[in-house]
């Protein structure tokens, strides 16, 4: 067999008065609610905005996340059984969230904060929370890697991964059972969030970039979305009904996003040349 990795890690870290604690769940928790808010914290402090806005748009990001995410995974990859069975919607510890539904979240959410907090547009929103948002993805990803799932087609690349297939069993004792070699598409994902993260992080902290509104938003979502609309030829399908799609859900759900970061992108450079 060719060198490759084979992925042995447990999902889950500890159970704790029954409570079963994952990877997923604390990076995603990592990324969101500790480094997420750090970053806003230092970006309020830079802009010298007002402290009592901060908790408001927390609140707002993390709700639409959830919300979004949790919705997204249900009516976008399996509405069929979801709608008969709406009471598996709030079973989140089952697994299904989707990044192009929390995105939907996120931005629902920030709609209500510019209208009711900020008094702002809403482009103002977009551009300071896309600055921490890319860390935070590159984290979710980081946890499917961990939970074993959304990996991608069979591959002879040398940094090919073997995971397991039957987590829950062998979890109670039963032997491994390995996918074939497959790209580790979520190191992939993760890798180009990580890199979004950095070029945000420059646009803001060293080329003022939100001086210009849209412009950092729109730099986010056709990185993000434009890189995961390209790897998704590599992995595997999600759900069974996408086995006849030239393009599956995720390309399908990402097209307009990177549209609308080249909107924002062209909406930004017009309105910064109109006012010079």
């Amino acid at each position: 067999m060719m060198n490759v990795v084979t992925w042995t890690v447990d999902p889950i870290i500890a159970e704790i008065m029954g409570v079963r604690i994952g990877w997923y769940s604390i990076f995603f928790a990592v990324g969101l609610i500790v480094i997420g808010y750090w970053l806003i914290t230092k970006m309020w402090q830079h802009e010298q905005l007002p402290e009592k806005w901060l908790a408001s748009l927390f609140y707002s990001v993390v709700i639409g996340t959830v919300v979004g995410a949790r919705l997204g995974h249900c009516l976008f990859y399996d509405p069929g059984y979801y709608l008969a069975n709406p009471l598996e919607i709030f079973k989140t510890w089952n697994g299904g969230l989707a990044s192009h539904g929390g995105t939907i979240g996120v931005i629902l959410g920030l709609w209500w904060y510019s209208r009711k907090v900020s008094h702002k547009s809403i482009l103002w929103a977009f551009d300071r929370v896309a600055v921490p948002t890319g860390i935070v993805a590159t984290m979710i990803r980081l946890g499917n890697l961990m939970n074993h799932e959304i990996y991608g087609h069979v591959t002879d690349v040398p940094w090919a991964f073997r995971f397991i297939t039957n987590i829950p069993a062998w979890q109670h004792g039963a032997e491994p059972i390995f996918s074939d070699p497959s790209h580790p598409t979520q190191l992939y994902e993760a890798l180009c969030y990580l890199i979004t993260f950095l070029l945000c992080m420059w646009l803001y902290w060293v080329k003022g970039a939100q001086k210009r509104e849209g412009f950092i938003f729109g730099v986010f979502m056709v990185c993000v979305f434009g890189s995961r609309f390209f790897i998704e030829f590599l992995k595997n399908n999600q759900s069974a009904f996408e086995a006849d799609m030239t393009l599956n859900m995720g390309q399908l759900l990402s097209i307009p996003f990177v549209l609308v970061g080249v909107a924002s992108i062209v909406y930004s450079t017009r309105k910064t040349q109109s006012t010079k």
